[in-house]
Parts: C-alpha cells; sequence; structure tokens
C-alpha cells in the first residue's frame, strides 16, 4: 500500500521586497507615525510573493513569512512577525524539528544572518540566539531555505539546508553534514515538508522534489497560488470541495492505493488526493467512482493492487487503475470474504504485509490475507472506545476519533498503548484547512 503521500500545498509568489530592519541593523530612524504608515499597507500574497520562509508549528499550522510579516494559516490577512515572534523582525529561513525521538521535537528553529533561534510554542528557548555554527556546526550563515526531513524519508533524521545552488544535509544525531548538488533545482526561497512530500518555492513558484536525491516528480513547476490558498481568480475547488473538506469534523474512512492516490470518505462524498498532481484535495460523490456503492461506506483499504470497500455485512473489492472496475462476484458477504461480521469500523494494511488490522468496537483484529480460508488470528484490546477510521503510512498507524487523529509507531504499539498520544486536527494537519 502506497502511503497517504500527497502532494498538496501552498502558497506563494512573485517576489515584492520589502525592506524589513534587521535585528542587528541598529536603532531604527523611523519615527513611530512612520512605522504605522508602513505597516497600513500590508501585503496582498495573492498578488504574488516570495516566502522566506514556511513552517507549520506543533499542531499542524502553517505558517508563511515574508520580511516583517507573516500569515497564519492559507488564508487571511498578513500580521507584523513580532507580535507572534518578539524577538525577530524577519528570517531568512525557519525548519519545524519534527523528530519524536530529539530533545528539539516539535521546536521551531528560525535562521537570521549568522544567528538561529529556537522557539516552542511562540516562546523564545533560554540561552537564545545562538551562532549558527554552534547549533548546526557545518551549516553556512545567511541561509535561503531549511526543511526537516525524519528518518524514513531520509536515510536518518535530518535538515536540509539551501543556500544559492547547494543543499547540505545535516544528521541531527551525529551532527555529520553532506553536501549535495542539486543544479536543476531553482535557488529555494523557501522549502517545506507537507504530508511526507517536499517542495522548493521560489518565485510565485514551486516544485515537488525527492528528498534524498533531489530528483523533480511530475510536471512542475506549479503556481503556488492555484494550491491551498484561497485567492480569487486562482485554484480550482468546487463548493463541494471546500464544503466538505472543512465544513464537518469526521471521517468515515481513508486509505491510499497502489497509484499514490489517497481517499478519504465522509457521508455521500469521498475526497481525493493525487500523489500525481499537486492539485489538493477534491470533493466528489462516491457513487461517481463506485457506482455499485449508495451512501457511507464503513472501512477501505488497499492491498495487491485492489481496493476493499466495506459497507455493513458486504465486502466491495475493485482493481485500482484510471477507473475503478468491480472484480466480477463482489460484493460479497464480509464474513465469508474476512471471516468477522459486520459492521466495522476502520481496515487498514501497513506496508507489503499480508495481514489487514480490522477495528471493531474497541477490538484490533489481525486477519491473514493470503490464508484460505481467512479468519482472525488475534484480537487485541484498543484504547478507544471506538474509531472512526484508520490507516498506515511510513510515519507509522493514524487512528481517527471525531475531529483528531493519534499516531502510533506501529499496529502492535496501537494495540498495547493504553495511553492515547498527543491528538491532531484532522482538518489542520491531513485536509489543510485553517481551523
Amino acid at each position: 500500500m502506497r502511503p497517504l503521500a500527497q502532494t498538496l500545498t501552498v502558497c506563494l509568489a512573485l517576489s515584492l521586497s520589502l525592506a524589513a530592519p534587521s535585528l542587528f541593523d541598529g536603532p531604527k530612524t523611523a519615527d513611530h507615525h512612520g512605522m504605522e504608515k508602513h505597516h497600513d499597507a500590508k501585503i496582498d500574497r495573492c498578488q504574488g510573493v516570495e516566502f522566506d520562509a514556511i513552517v507549520p508549528d506543533e499542531h499542524g499550522v502553517t505558517f508563511f513569512f515574508k520580511g516583517d510579516y507573516m500569515w497564519t494559516g492559507f488564508h487571511g490577512d498578513a500580521a507584523l512577525l513580532n507580535r507572534t515572534y518578539k524577538e525577530l523582525s524577519h528570517t531568512d529561513a525557519a525548519f519545524r524539528m519534527h523528530h519524536p525521538d530529539s530533545a528539539d521535537h516539535d521546536h521551531i528553529f528560525f535562521f537570521l544572518g549568522d544567528k538561529v533561534f529556537s522557539y516552542y510554542q511562540h516562546k523564545l528557548e533560554e540561552g537564545y540566539p545562538k551562532n549558527i555554527a554552534e547549533v548546526f556546526p557545518g551549516i553556512p550563515n545567511h541561509l535561503d531555505a531549511a526543511v526537516e526531513c525524519p528518518k524514513g524519508e531520509c536515510a536518518a533524521d535530518s535538515v536540509l539546508f539551501f543556500k544559492d545552488s547547494k543543499v547540505y544535509q545535516f544528521d541531527t544525531r551525529n551532527k555529520e553534514v553532506k553536501l549535495r548538488q542539486w543544479s536543476h533545482l531553482p535557488n529555494c526561497t523557501a522549502a517545506m515538508r507537507w504530508l511526507e512530500h517536499y517542495y522548493c518555492f521560489h518565485g510565485h513558484n514551486f516544485i515537488r522534489f525527492h528528498p534524498v536525491t533531489g530528483a523533480v516528480v511530475g510536471n512542475y513547476p506549479k503556481d503556488a497560488r492555484n494550491y491551498f490558498m484561497r485567492c480569487p481568480k486562482f485554484g480550482h475547488g468546487s463548493n463541494d470541495t471546500e464544503r466538505e473538506r472543512c465544513s464537518h469534523v469526521h471521517l468515515d474512512a481513508i486509505t491510499s492505493d497502489d497509484l499514490g492516490k489517497a481517499y478519504a470518505f465522509r457521508g455521500n462524498f469521498y475526497l481525493r488526493l493525487s500523489d500525481r498532481q499537486a492539485d489538493g484535495w477534491h470533493a466528489f460523490p462516491i457513487s461517481s467512482t463506485w457506482k455499485e456503492i449508495e451512501g457511507d461506506v464503513d472501512a477501505a483499504f488497499s492491498f495487491d493492487g485492489k481496493l476493499y470497500i466495506i459497507k455493513g455485512e458486504q465486502l466491495f473489492v475493485y482493481k485500482s487503475g484510471t477507473d475503478y472496475a468491480l472484480i466480477e462476484g463482489y460484493p460479497k458477504p464480509l464474513k465469508d470474504e474476512l471471516g468477522i461480521e459486520g459492521p466495522i469500523d476502520a481496515a487498514f494494511v501497513c506496508g507489503d504485509y499480508e495481514v489487514v488490522h480490522v477495528i471493531k468496537g474497541q477490538k484490533m483484529y489481525d486477519i491473514d490475507l493470503s490464508a484460505t480460508p481467512r479468519t482472525v488470528q488475534k484480537d487485541a484490546l484498543l484504547p478507544f472506545p471506538r474509531v472512526d477510521a484508520g490507516m498506515c503510512g511510513p510515519d507509522g498507524v493514524k487512528v481517527f476519533v471525531g475531529a483528531h487523529y493519534f499516531r502510533y509507531k506501529s499496529p502492535m504499539l496501537l494495540s498495547h498503548s493504553r495511553i492515547r498520544p498527543h491528538p491532531h486536527r484532522i482538518s489542520l494537519e491531513l485536509l489543510g484547512c485553517d481551523h
């Protein structure tokens, strides 16, 4: 099963240069009233902005930075940067350290000149700012961009730093630096990791690249204003898309197929995110793609080039492809096919393993898909009285409950845990909404 990997991102373009005062520039010469007039004319990012940095916080809210301004989320007006990060006047680059085993997990690092600032929950950590060389030895000053790359997507927990045409891969554990020459990429003014994909921003365009090889995947560059920025005359989401993506709180099912397409089901609609086209989530009636299914579904999972959809006591199996064709003889009773009675709440397969994990009530049942007949091999009690959906990817298992999802490193840790991890907002961190 391919990961929920997705390709959507955000934001900005064209260069609008702002003369932002540096923290190290000395006393300001403009008077108070002059500064107020300057800040009355806020930047409109829909006119095209070349961002200095793009970074999510620990809650999944994405921030965009240009000069002494910042934006919160994918729409709305600019605000002064120092209202949120009072020690900063502007930034060269920024990234969130999203490595759970690190002491700096969920800290945001900002780079300005030869200094680095570390913030946690928008508060500057004691002892900062520090010299970049002290915290990230081997990394140059006056950076252009930075982005985190966790183990599994890179060989080790790393940060990619960009300066001019050079990329520095910094191993956060052993502090080693490897220099990459990706001359086919533009000089990235901002970089971003979004749903396990990586993007280089330059001007009003962006390019998706592989974090290990630097290879560009797909037809790029693309205009950033078309992707999760709400700008007049840009974007291609329908009213159904916006309503279904951001106006509801839960999911009925979620999976990704072998072609890299992710599907999130809710009510009579499904949201699709294509791995091949960075065009965001789009909503469609379920019956428009799977005409044999009416109304909502209970669970969905992908295995061996097929998409399995479960509704009530029936199992539908479709061959993955440009169009989904129901395999002859289906639907069949769920009990006959998986050895378990419906209705169920969720189902997922991890990687190439031949086990489907089925969640029903407060229990998770493991079923060997290679066995004949298929029967429950074992079961385990979960730390949730009920879940709505579940899926598995390279970053572990996501369990969806109401408006939130919870991440576990493996099905085994999910089945043995009795303490819920930190909740993540589905709308914010998965679907790219602003609330």
